[in-house]
């Protein structure tokens, strides 16, 4: 199966019953949360944010926008930017973390009924590489600030979401039905297709409407793509 085909089945079953659930529910959790914590810390937070502004320039190029409502309005706009991948990155860390054995059941049952569980990963290990995506995503956010006075920050979206995207969702797409051996093996000999499919799934975060089905499609990509490669890599 290739990373087209992945996605192209990650499609197929988005809107079924089973999954449109495991839709709504990781988003609509993910932006109570941060809707509850930002209207509790938002001086902290509006701080952290205006600090931040200023070290890269921006705060103070805004200080002298006249008038000041056109200001304001950008400051607006700069908070709304960083609410809206906060909200998304929760999302998907949710969905990676309590939506994929749905997700599984549901692909499984469907296409790889014949599939043996060896069961090589688990909840620890799921959670373990939760932690180490983010926080190598934060990293990669941080130490590429610098790149955005020079214009070449635009990409740093679109690298940090397919980092992000298979490093989270591979895991927990072969988890259930790999072994630890299998499970080694393919996050080598396939870095490639899931290098690809966590740039194509992180391009929908990009789109609007569309980037609200964002994190089930990505988990439904790479469950696909997974449990296809494994079918293929053990003997018949």
């Amino acid at each position: 199966m290739t990373v087209l085909d992945a996605l192209a089945r990650a499609l197929r079953d988005l809107f079924s019953l089973r999954v449109l659930w495991v839709v709504v529910w990781p988003m609509l959790t993910a932006l109570l949360l941060w809707l509850a914590l930002g209207m509790t810390f938002w001086g902290s937070f509006a701080g952290w944010i205006e600090q931040g502004l200023g070290a890269i320039g921006i705060q103070v190029w805004l200080a002298k926008v006249e008038p000041r409502w056109i200001a304001n309005g950008i400051q607006a706009l700069l908070h709304l930017m960083l609410f809206v991948p906060l909200v998304m990155l929760t999302a998907l860390v949710i969905t990676a973390l309590f939506g994929m054995p749905a997700l599984i059941r549901a692909v499984a049952e469907r296409d790889y009924p014949t599939l043996k569980r060896e069961n090589g990963g688990g909840l620890v290990g799921s959670v373990w590489n939760a932690v180490i995506a983010i926080t190598w995503f934060a990293v990669l956010w941080v130490v590429t600030l610098p790149l955005w006075l020079i214009g070449v920050g635009v990409i740093v979206p679109f690298v940090a979401a397919a980092w992000l995207n298979q490093r989270l969702f591979r895991y927990d797409a072969i988890a259930e039905h790999a072994s630890a051996d299998e499970m080694a093996a393919l996050f080598k000999q396939e870095r490639g297709g899931w290098w690809g499919l966590g740039l194509l799934t992180g391009l929908v975060q990009f789109i609007p409407l569309l980037n609200l089905f964002g994190p089930v499609l990505a988990a439904l990509a790479f469950i696909h793509f997974g449990l296809a490669r494994l079918a293929l890599q053990r003997p018949a």
